[in-house]
């Protein structure tokens, strides 16, 4: 997973399984931490985060023309603000990458789903605020 060093912008690799953590800079050899904001991901990058991580992951499922999913999108950049070292907050595009979508037979979006340990233990589908999904979080 790529994150961005919050000293010098540089875009660093960090390796899911040494979250919360974080690693150092390849630049400035500053802290990375744990993300505290969604992260874009695809298939492969998904794959390897909710398989690896020992932070349970929200993963947001959406797409740009689903106007409610537009609307989740600050609420979920809020949720993962909050959840900086407790959790790793991941979005999926269904529309570019629907074979993650269909894997978990997800009908709707906005489409939220906790995964701990590679598995599925929570999900809510709707419009909701980032009180819920930190709520959703921490009750998987």
């Amino acid at each position: 997973m790529i994150v961005a060093c919050p000293h010098c912008g540089q875009k660093n690799r960090l390796n899911p399984a040494k979250l919360p953590e974080g690693g150092t800079c390849g630049k400035c050899h500053g802290t990375l931490g744990a993300p505290s904001h969604a992260m874009e991901v695809d298939p492969a990058t998904f794959d390897r985060v909710v398989g690896q991580s020992p932070l349970p992951v929200l993963v947001d499922f959406w797409a740009p023309w689903c106007g409610p999913c537009r609307m989740a999108a600050p609420e979920v950049e809020r949720a993962a603000g909050q959840l900086a070292g407790r959790a790793i907050v991941l979005k999926v595009n269904t529309e570019a990458h629907p074979e993650i979508a269909q894997r978990f037979q997800i009908r709707g979006i906005p489409y939220f789903a906790v995964f701990r340990g590679g598995r599925r233990v929570g999900e809510q589908t709707g419009l909701v605020d980032a009180s819920r999904l930190v709520g959703l979080v921490a009750s998987a």
